[in-house]
């Protein structure tokens, strides 16, 4: 019998099966951090962009959390100061990506299925994944316009000439330079925004939902959580805290993390285990948008 919605966010409210490692990105030349689960062979990954002036560390829980569930996450430690450039954050996401994939990680050698890729983010960041996810669906498109290459027929494709991002999942994501909502327009994969109900920081109207109106795939959604600030998922002390509006919010750190295990598990492993969560509304974190964008 498959599980109810509340009790499947139950169980992934709760750390997964998996003991995790933690590494450095900074030993291939990437400053950062992943985390893994001890073992596993084509494992799915998942690349986390930072807010402004966020450090990955703020995100340790979230990011262990989905290693826990056996998905490797990966934060780039790159563009943190006032100024940060969304075009090369979007840049190391995907340089990130191309690490797990070809370094094998962890004392037992675990390994990424490239087929299996994932891009999340907060804030800015979520916006750089946005552009990230954009950036990989176009280069997959001027591949396929190449002389000879037609895509008149159904999907003729290889697997390598497919978008090698699978899924986009994002917590009060921000506009970004160049502007987050015309690179979603050449995303098709699905994609998963968190808007804060509180956010003074990146409003749901212009930001968030502005988004996933412009998503390019019909697989889009948007939940709204409530009592949230823009700093809700955020863990810790910092001192961006004195200047930008919100603080750390158990319950939305724990939504975040069982919503977005369920997305990805969903999206990048096939199982449908975890869709009805997916699916339904959520205390808290109610589905405000699932329909097809107009173009």
């Amino acid at each position: 019998m498959a599980s109810k919605p509340k009790q499947l966010l139950a169980e992934l409210t709760h750390p997964g099966p998996h003991e995790v490692l933690r590494g450095n990105l900074a030993l291939v030349g990437l400053p950062g951090v992943v985390f893994t689960p001890r073992s596993g062979l084509g494992l799915p990954a998942v690349a986390f962009g930072h807010g402004w002036l966020q450090p990955p560390e703020r995100y340790r829980q979230l990011l262990h959390h989905l290693a826990s569930w056996g998905i490797v996450a990966a934060a780039p430690a790159t563009q943190r100061g006032p100024l940060p450039s969304h075009r090369l954050l979007a840049a190391d996401l995907l340089t990130t990506l191309d690490v797990v994939t070809t370094v094998r990680l962890g004392p037992d050698g675990i390994s990424v299925d490239p087929a299996k890729l994932g891009l999340a983010g907060h804030s800015t960041g979520g916006g750089s994944a946005v552009l990230a996810a954009a950036q990989d669906a176009q280069a997959v498109i001027h591949r396929g316009s190449a002389p000879g290459r037609g895509l008149r027929h159904p999907d003729p494709r290889t697997e390598a000439e497919k978008p090698r991002i699978k899924a986009v999942a994002t917590i009060t994501p921000a506009q970004t330079l160049p502007p987050a909502t015309e690179s979603a327009k050449a995303i098709t994969v699905p994609g998963l925004h968190l808007a804060a109900e509180e956010d003074l920081v990146a409003p749901k109207i212009a930001h968030a939902e502005a988004i996933t109106d412009a998503w390019g795939g019909e697989d889009v959604q948007l939940r709204t959580l409530g009592k949230a600030t823009h700093l809700g998922v955020t863990e810790g002390k910092h001192w961006s805290q004195l200047i930008m509006h919100g603080k750390p919010h158990r319950k939305t750190q724990q939504l975040t993390r069982a919503l977005f295990t369920a997305f990805f598990l969903t999206h990048l492993t096939g199982t449908d285990k975890y869709r009805p969560l997916l699916e339904a509304d959520v205390k808290r974190a109610p589905i405000e948008r699932e329909e097809e964008p107009a173009h």
